[in-house]
């Protein structure tokens, strides 16, 4: 089986989308997000229109930000909406940006995250230009410092903070099906917050036999780091993970039994 460690409700929408490409994929978030925004997050749509851009780190600081949205507010068509990946330019069309006003890492990019974002804007003219970056609690400041030193005027807001998640009694069991049977599970890693989180759910666990996927290379060295015995890293796209079990099984990488729902 295929365990998708991303926070709900990402969790169970590609479990759906991979079992229906016949990957055995169980949702076992590694991450719970909750909606904290700081009052600068909410202060924000009161003044979009003065930002030249608005960089969101994920899906979910877009899900968070929009949950802020004034009743009649609009997305100002002056202002630009950046994206690091295919998920969060998803949930930005999905509240309402046009895809002109999208800016996104390009499509041939070997990873989705703030450098191949960075391919995208380094050419623009930022001196003075506002910028407002929407994430989590914490996060890198790559992407910021990049665009200060060109010139802009960068700020911060929080919009949702990520704790560790409440298993339900059924994932529970998945864990306990995955830690007893690791040649018939994957890991499949999106964040190197959830993958240390895996490792304060369960502390006294050895990883040395269990296989990792994971979406970007610095997730795949903290994972290695962690002590998964197996790891490669894997686009963070559904057809990716579709193709990369295909050719899993083919090469019987993952033990053949792993094929039951």
């Amino acid at each position: 089986m295929l365990l998708v460690t991303r926070p709900q409700p990402q969790a169970d929408a590609w479990s759906l989308e991979l079992r229906a490409h016949g990957v055995p994929a169980h949702a076992l978030p590694l991450l719970q997000i909750e909606h904290a925004a700081e009052p600068a997050a909410r202060d924000a749509w009161r003044s979009l229109e003065r930002y030249a851009l608005v960089v969101f780190v994920s899906p979910n600081a877009v899900q968070s930000f929009f949950a802020l949205q004034p009743v009649g507010a609009a997305w100002p068509a002056t202002t630009q909406a950046a994206s690091t990946g295919p998920g969060t330019t998803q949930a930005l069309r999905e509240a309402g940006v046009s895809a002109a006003q999208v800016v996104e890492p390009a499509r041939e990019a070997a990873q989705f995250d703030s450098e191949a974002l960075w391919q995208r804007l380094r050419e623009r003219a930022w001196m003075q230009a506002r910028v407002l970056v929407v994430r989590g609690d914490g996060g890198r400041e790559w992407l910021g410092d990049k665009m200060r030193d060109a010139g802009a005027q960068i700020e911060f807001v929080r919009a949702y903070r990520r704790v560790l998640p409440q298993w339900s009694a059924e994932q529970q069991a998945l864990v306990e099906r995955a830690l007893t049977a690791p040649q018939h599970t994957v890991w499949l890693l999106s964040s190197s917050q959830a993958t240390a989180n895996l490792l304060a759910l369960l502390p006294q666990e050895s990883w040395q036999a269990a296989q990792a996927w994971a979406t970007h290379e610095r997730i795949a060295e903290a994972a290695r780091a962690m002590g998964f015995g197996a790891v490669h890293t894997v686009a963070p796209t559904q057809q990716a993970v579709v193709d990369a079990w295909t050719r899993s099984i083919q090469f019987n990488h993952i033990a053949p039994s792993d094929q039951r729902p």
